[in-house]
C-alpha cells in the first residue's frame, strides 16, 4: 500500500469542473461548452475511465480550489512505466477530457435519470391550464 501511495501524486488530476458545461472557463472549465457535458460526477469519470481501460483512483476527499464546495477529483494514470500507454486513443489529458466528456451523457445512471424527468416533462406541459386569463 505504501508503494502505490507515492505513484498516485505523480498520476494527472482530473477534477469534474474540468468537463462541467455549467462553469465558465474562470470557474475552471477547459473545454469548450460544446463538447463538456452537464454536472459530471466523480464516480461517473471513474466509470468512463475503467471502460477506457485506464487505472484511476477517485480522492473524495479533495476539492477544486477555485470551487471548494464541490468535492472529489479523479486520478488518472495515462502511460505504463515503461512509457507506453495504456491506451493508445489517448495521449494526453486534453484527449482524455474530450473522451470523458463523451461518454459521461451515455452513463447508465445518467440516462436512467434523464428517461423519467423527459417523460415527466411532457405529461405536465399538456395537462398545464395555462394560458390568457379574461378580464
Amino acid at each position: 500500500m505504501d508503494g502505490e501511495v507515492p505513484n498516485i501524486k505523480k498520476w494527472i488530476v482530473f477534477y469534474p469542473v474540468y468537463i462541467n458545461s455549467k462553469k465558465t472557463i474562470a470557474e475552471g472549465r477547459r473545454l469548450s461548452t460544446s463538447k463538456a457535458c452537464e454536472n459530471p460526477t466523480c464516480a461517473e469519470i471513474g466509470d468512463c475511465c475503467s471502460h477506457l481501460k485506464l487505472p484511476f483512483a477517485i480522492e473524495i476527499d479533495k476539492a477544486y480550489p477555485r470551487d471548494f464546495m464541490q468535492r472529489g477529483r479523479v486520478r488518472v494514470l495515462l502511460k505504463k512505466e515503461d512509457g507506453t500507454l495504456y491506451n493508445p486513443a489517448i495521449s494526453s489529458r486534453k484527449e482524455l477530457m474530450r473522451h470523458v466528456a463523451e461518454l459521461v451523457p451515455r452513463h447508465p445512471g445518467r440516462v436512467k435519470k434523464q428517461e423519467p424527468a423527459s417523460t415527466s416533462n411532457t405529461g405536465s406541459s399538456k395537462s398545464g391550464k395555462g394560458g390568457k386569463k379574461k378580464r
